[in-house]
């Protein structure tokens, strides 16, 4: 199995293997390498040599495995999203099992045909690492596609600003992350614009991502916690209002509040009870900045104060539902009690 960073080098390099398996949850990093992949190729003609395989033909899957490239070296087949690599339910696809069991056993039989006249790029996101990944693994290239590290990003991001000649420092990078999220596509979004603001020789700074880019609700609830642990009312109102504004929906407003509090009181009980708290949040690895936020945070909430949010934001909810109370003021009655 190769690290993102490694199957990125290799690429650059111009090594082409036979079969790719790439999967997970960062999209934008996975269809770049598949796009270098495809250059690394050559000349494709839909059809000839280049096969797409989806759900509703993986059924052709052996058909194209023996057939040539008529009139090419190499025949490229991609075969997206068929589910051939995860783990099966209870109710078991008879066919699928058979294709992914016909797939393994040609890869094993045909290793020198495979390696001499295809490129195979299999998509999946997720897989269970049983025979056909193994098989996989053995003759070409597996690689998964999780979200990167915040410092990995960092690395990624400030890469990008170099090479338009604007500068970012290390504080105002991780702030980015933060106010941004981790996907990389949304960051090089967001990063462009900064750029483009910035201008050659220029200098990003946080006002700059406070003005131009568009922060994730999670970023945003925090702030607007933070306001509400210093009592400052005013301020806190204001950031609901801004979000509204943004047309973010009340009801999405209140189930990330209600998360973000749930996860205040799980950090709150872990400090407590000397528990873990990446452990009790269940934080993935690009999440791990969050551990210094929440336990600031916390702070300054007490135990039973949580509890007590926790208990109106629900009760909110159904009162909502019944048509008892309007949401918006529902939550904002929440936070200026509070504050009262």
């Amino acid at each position: 199995m190769k690290t993102i960073n490694e199957l990125e080098r290799d690429l650059k390099q111009g090594n082409l293997n036979c079969i790719y398996l790439l999967y997970g949850e960062e999209l934008y990093l996975l269809e770049n390498c598949i796009k270098k992949i495809k250059n690394l190729f050559g000349e494709t003609i839909n059809g000839i040599n280049q096969i797409i395989i989806e759900e509703n033909n993986i059924q052709e899957l052996n058909s194209h495995l023996i057939t040539p490239a008529f009139g090419y070296e190499k025949k490229l087949i991609i075969i997206k999203n068929t589910g051939l690599l995860k783990k099966e339910g209870k109710k078991k696809n008879i066919q699928l099992s058979k294709i992914k069991e016909n797939f393994n056993t040609f890869l094993i039989e045909n290793a020198k045909l495979v390696e001499e006249t295809l490129v195979i790029i299999i998509v999946e996101d997720e897989v269970e690492k049983k025979e056909l990944f193994n098989t996989i693994d053995k003759i070409g290239v597996t690689c998964n596609f999780d979200f990167l590290k915040p410092i990995e990003i960092e690395k990624r991001i400030k890469a990008i600003c170099n090479a338009y000649h604007v500068e970012i420092e290390k504080q105002t990078l991780q702030y980015f992350i933060e106010c941004c999220g981790t996907n990389m596509q949304e960051l090089i979004n967001e990063i462009r614009k900064l750029i483009e603001y910035a201008g050659e020789n220029g200098k990003i700074e946080n006002q700059d991502i406070d003005k131009l880019c568009t922060k994730k609700i999670e970023s945003v609830i925090f702030d607007l916690t933070d306001n509400l642990a210093k009592k400052n009312i005013t301020k806190a109102l204001e950031v609901l209002k801004n979000l509204i504004y943004e047309k973010e929906p009340l009801q999405k407003i209140l189930v990330t509040l209600y998360n973000h509090f749930k996860k205040l009181y799980i950090v709150k009980i872990a400090i407590k009870e000397n528990k873990d708290i990446i452990d009790s949040l269940e934080l993935k690895p690009n999440q791990m900045f969050l551990v210094k936020k929440y336990k600031m945070q916390v702070a300054y909430f007490k135990e039973e104060e949580l509890r007590r949010i926790l208990r109106e934001l629900y009760d909110l909810d159904y009162k909502y539902k019944i048509g008892e109370i309007d949401l918006q003021i529902g939550i904002e009655t929440i936070l200026c009690a509070y504050c009262g």
